[in-house]
Formats: structure tokens, C-alpha cells, sequence
């Protein structure tokens, strides 16, 4: 499974991870203050909430500076932290050494914050190992049969022919998707060395082609998948999801929302890395 829908909204599995383990850092934390007598406004509830914060801002500005030529066409790029644009060892290390010095200026929160801390990284490790072993267990590039706009069927296994191959799912009313398809585009167009496949959910070809011409959009390998089989076969339940698997055909790294040229060049990177 890749993603939740809570309502409306769709999450991704990894982001679950790391708001559970949060809530478990703030109850355990909080147990172990109470236990303590630590004073309200004195416990772990006054450290942890800014720690995610320095954390997030740490790991956006150093993920910003390594991508930099990305966002300098579009400075306000930098801001849109939806394109889930982050480099997560940064930030565990700013929110870490924030915590030793708000711990060095209150004693009392020391043990409950390093308690709550030990309790979310034993769940996020626990919960995370969980999910890699279940990805890395999975059969490969999934078996659904698919549709070219011309009709034909078509499998992934047939259009990854060797390479790392890059699958994204979409639809022409979904707004993230649309935000996001130039840059795909534009991959495609760069990257000879990797394939890229554009899977349709549920739409009609009329429909599809349409909104390629409208837009101006010369991409190859848009595929339909009418019944939504491909996105129940990875466990998806929100768009736009992309998918990147490796040459031997293996998920090495899946992205939920719009992806930035950033984030995009990020991830290309690790999946050639991958080779």
C-alpha cells in the first residue's frame, strides 16, 4: 500500500510513518513528564512541536541549496514544500541538536523528551523496516494489461525493455497532475536512458487525447487503464502517484502529489544510482 485516503485527502504511506511516530514521541513524552512531575508548559509538548519545525526547515533549505538551478527560474518555488522536496538526514540533525540545547536550558525536560524520542524512532524503525520488506518482497513491475491510445495492449514489462522505468498515474481532472506533466515531459524528452510510462485512470481515450492536444503535450507511452486496475495492483489511492523501479524491474521509490523539476531530478538520480 501506498498511499490512505483519510476523507478527502490522500496520504502516503511514508508521511503516516512519520506522523505516527510523532503522536507516540508526544504520549510517551508526556507520560513519562507526568510520572516525573514535570510542570505543564515545561514537558515535552513545549520541545517536540518546534523540533518538527527546525527539522522541516533544515531539511527544505539544504534540499533547496543542493537543487538550486531547479528553482532559479521560479523562486517561489522554493516555498512549495508539496513536491515533497527534502533531505531528510538534515533535518534529523538540526531537530536533534535543537533538542540537546533545549533540554540543556530545561532540565526537567530531558528524560521524558529523550524517552518520547526513543519511543518514535523504535516505532518509525519498526514501522518503516515493516513497509521496505513488504516493497522489496513485491513481484516487480505489475502484470496489468493496459491499452496505447491506438488500442493496442500493452505491460510495462514491455515498455521498461531493459531500463529504469518511470510510471506515473494520472487523470486529465486532476489539477496536481496537469501542474505536473510538463515537467514530466520534460524528463522524457532529457532522459534517454530511462522509460516513462503515462497511465490514465479511468478515462476515455477521446478524453485523453484531447487534453494531450489541448496542451501541447508530446509524450510517449500514455496508456489507458480504464478500470483503475494499475493503481489497485500498487495499492494507490490518490493522484497524481509516481512510481520508480529500477531495471530489474524492483520499486526503488514511489512519490504522491505533484512532483517540481527539483524533486523529480532528485529522485532520477537515486534511480540511476540504483544500477
Amino acid at each position: 500500500m501506498l498511499s490512505v485516503n483519510l476523507g478527502p485527502l490522500g496520504l502516503s504511506v511514508d508521511r503516516l510513518l512519520v506522523m505516527a511516530a510523532f503522536l507516540a514521541a508526544l504520549a510517551i513524552g508526556w507520560l513519562v513528564g507526568r510520572r516525573r512531575g514535570v510542570p505543564r508548559g515545561a514537558g515535552i509538548g513545549a520541545v517536540l512541536p518546534d523540533m518538527l519545525l527546525v527539522g522541516l526547515v533544515a531539511a527544505r533549505v539544504a534540499f533547496v541549496a543542493q537543487w538550486f538551478e531547479a528553482y532559479r527560474a521560479q523562486p517561489w518555488s522554493m516555498l512549495d514544500v508539496r513536491d515533497g522536496g527534502f533531505t531528510p538526514w538534515v533535518g534529523i540533525a538540526a531537530a536533534l541538536l535543537y533538542a540537546a540545547w533545549r533540554a540543556r536550558r530545561l532540565p526537567a525536560v530531558r528524560v521524558p523528551l529523550a524517552s518520547g524520542l526513543l519511543a518514535g524512532a523504535v516505532l518509525w524503525g519498526g514501522l518503516s523496516a515493516a513497509v521496505h520488506l513488504m516493497t522489496q518482497q513485491a513481484p516487480g513491475l505489475p502484470e496489468t494489461r493496459m491499452q496505447a491510445l491506438s488500442g493496442a495492449p500493452v505491460a510495462l514489462a514491455e515498455l521498461a525493455a531493459g531500463k529504469p522505468l518511470v510510471v506515473n498515474l494520472w487523470a486529465t481532472w486532476c489539477p496536481p497532475c496537469v501542474r505536473e506533466m510538463p515537467v514530466l515531459a520534460a524528463a522524457q524528452a532529457a532522459e534517454a536512458g530511462v522509460g516513462f510510462a503515462f497511465v490514465n485512470q479511468g478515462e476515455a481515450p477521446e478524453r485523453v487525447a484531447g487534453f494531450l492536444a489541448e496542451r501541447r503535450l508530446a509524450l510517449d507511452n500514455v496508456l489507458l487503464d480504464p478500470p483503475g486496475a494499475l493503481a489497485r495492483a500498487v495499492g494507490s489511492r490518490a493522484m497524481p502517484t509516481t512510481l520508480f523501479y529500477d531495471a530489474r524491474g524492483q520499486l526503488r521509490d514511489t512519490h504522491l502529489g505533484a512532483l517540481s523539476e527539483a524533486s523529480l531530478a532528485a529522485k532520477l538520480a537515486r534511480l540511476k544510482e540504483a544500477r
